[in-house]
């Protein structure tokens, strides 16, 4: 499919894991991609398999809104429009609400829901000239609490109505907006959690699909809600989860 021929879409956190599913995904299907991400290497090492031509490289730290406004601006100076803009960078801090520090807290939230209001900002001026769209990346732990991560539920909470809200107040300007929420993903974020047997058996339980999700995966639900196959859908969280919020929470009592 070429769903995006000619198209532009900046990725954020485009250096591994789901960023990284995301932009092959965009440039598979016939898009001009921006790669931004905190570490030059890693987009570095993402770009080197795509077309020199049709890419961008911009390191940039999304909870800095000057450097997503210098993103956006260079986004705009090499292709000369902005179609999709996928706000995906994100961080976590485990621990309680006493026990994780007040630094991990301003980090957290700077980097994931500051990062996707500094992207939202900066690119709508150009999405609304394009009636283009935003995707933001929220989770599974922005629909309900985990333990020991409540700060990074608060921010992916904050993400998802920020999705709704923006896509009331951008609908007439023909910008679409929605967010995917991903479970238990295949990424370095969660490499300490795949080399622990019982987790993975934890996850496996609670998922009626059995596996955790790829990038593949999440980049497949982001391609649908950033192209024209979902012209109606927006101010929509899109579990991509195995299923794992069909469940009320309960124990299964079928005894399989």
């Amino acid at each position: 499919m070429q769903r995006f021929h000619d198209k532009v879409a900046i990725v954020t956190g485009a250096g591994s894991g789901i960023g990284e599913g995301i932009a092959r995904r965009f440039a598979a299907e016939g898009a001009r991609v921006v790669l931004a991400g905190r570490t030059r290497d890693k987009l570095a090492r993402v770009a080197a398999d795509l077309d020199p031509q049709r890419t961008l490289v911009h390191p940039t730290d999304v909870a800095d809104f000057a450097q997503v406004q210098a993103l956006v601006d260079a986004t705009i100076a090499r292709f000369g429009r902005l179609d999709v803009l996928v706000n995906n960078a994100g961080v976590a801090a485990e621990g309680r609400v006493t026990q994780a520090s007040l630094q991990d807290w301003d980090r957290v939230m700077s980097t994931n829901a500051g990062g996707v209001f500094h992207g939202c900002r900066a690119a709508m001026p150009h999405l609304v000239a394009t009636r283009g769209c935003i995707v933001n990346m929220a989770s599974v732990s922005g629909m309900g609490g985990d333990w020991s991560l409540s700060f990074y539920n608060a921010s992916k909470g904050a993400i998802i109505n920020f999705t709704r809200a923006l896509a009331l107040d951008h609908g007439k300007d023909g910008v679409r907006v929605n967010c995917v929420a991903p479970s238990f993903t295949l990424t370095p974020m969660t490499e300490d959690m795949q080399q622990d047997p019982k987790i993975l058996a934890a996850f496996r339980e609670r998922m009626p699909l059995g596996r955790p999700a790829t990038p593949a995966d999440v980049a497949g639900a982001v391609a649908f809600l950033a192209s024209d196959d979902a012209a109606m859908v927006t101010g929509v969280c899109l579990p991509v989860d195995g299923g794992v919020t069909a469940s009320n929470g309960q124990p299964r009592m079928d005894g399989s």
